[in-house]
């Protein structure tokens, strides 16, 4: 039996999101698998990316609402990267072909205007270093079959990773309150979910504040320019072939993907 190693645990995820094909969870096979070891997993795919020349552009939170938790049985937020390969062009449509079992969800999105390093950071000082807020959706992908995995197995896996495109509207944080930013999601122009950035850990600061305090730990900072995606206000909607998505915020515009 081939013994499990970060190095095994990563071609393995990136051999899958290359294929465009499903697994088990690692744990299944790899139990001893821990969150330390994990976000080593996460650092080699990473790494790997960097290597084959994709550009390190933000971070990335997943599990922040209540709702994702819930529904993943999962209690905890993490934290991932974020590659240019991953940015969508506005207007451009979802590359079906290169995802699994995509689904989508609306992010409060911020543009870094200074370093940000834990730890010790709280939201007040999070939000000071952004330099700009725009509404955004996320389109995740599990390299994991029907989206089951453990907290190691996801953190393993970038935080489900796909990709994501950003909204027009470029807001100053300090002339919104963030926590009551709603947002409508539409499915083929049907509403399907509502929430406000009180769903993203009670504030998307505190999001941000949370990402910075966990990378600290690993010795590592946000830096000026990055993007930031907060985490899914509401629960993440399965986006078939042919859909059409749209998020309405209440001052940062609308967002549409096809």
């Amino acid at each position: 039996m081939t013994e499990w190693t970060t190095d095994r645990a990563a071609s393995i995820l990136l051999e899958a999101e290359a294929a465009g094909t499903d697994r088990a969870p690692i744990t299944d096979e790899w139990p001893g698998l821990d969150l330390a070891t994990a976000y080593q997993v996460q650092d080699e795919t990473l790494r790997r990316r960097l290597a084959r020349g994709e550009h390190l552009v933000g971070v990335k939170l997943g599990l922040t609402s209540r709702a994702k938790q819930q529904r993943m049985n999962i209690s905890s937020p993490l934290t991932a990267w974020l590659t240019d390969a991953m940015v969508l062009p506005a207007g451009a449509p979802v590359p079906r072909n290169r995802l699994i079992h995509p689904r989508a969800e609306p992010e409060i999105v911020f543009v870094m205007g200074a370093r940000l390093a834990g730890p010790g950071v709280t939201a007040a000082t999070a939000l000071a270093a952004v330099e700009s807020v725009h509404g955004g959706i996320e389109v995740i992908d599990s390299r994991y079959r029907d989206f089951r995995f453990a907290l190691p197995d996801v953190v393993a896996d970038n935080a489900s990773s796909g990709c994501f495109v950003t909204g027009p509207v470029a807001a100053s944080p300090v002339s919104l309150d963030l926590g009551l930013e709603a947002c409508l999601l539409e499915l083929n122009g049907q509403v399907v979910d509502s929430a406000t950035g009180a769903a993203v850990q009670g504030h998307p600061a505190e999001a941000l504040a949370l990402a910075a305090n966990d990378l600290g730990r690993r010795g590592l900072a946000i830096e000026p320019g990055w993007i930031v995606l907060t985490g899914g206000m509401t629960d993440a909607v399965p986006v078939p072939a042919g859909a059409v998505l749209a998020a309405h915020f209440t001052h940062l515009g609308s967002v549409y993907l096809s």
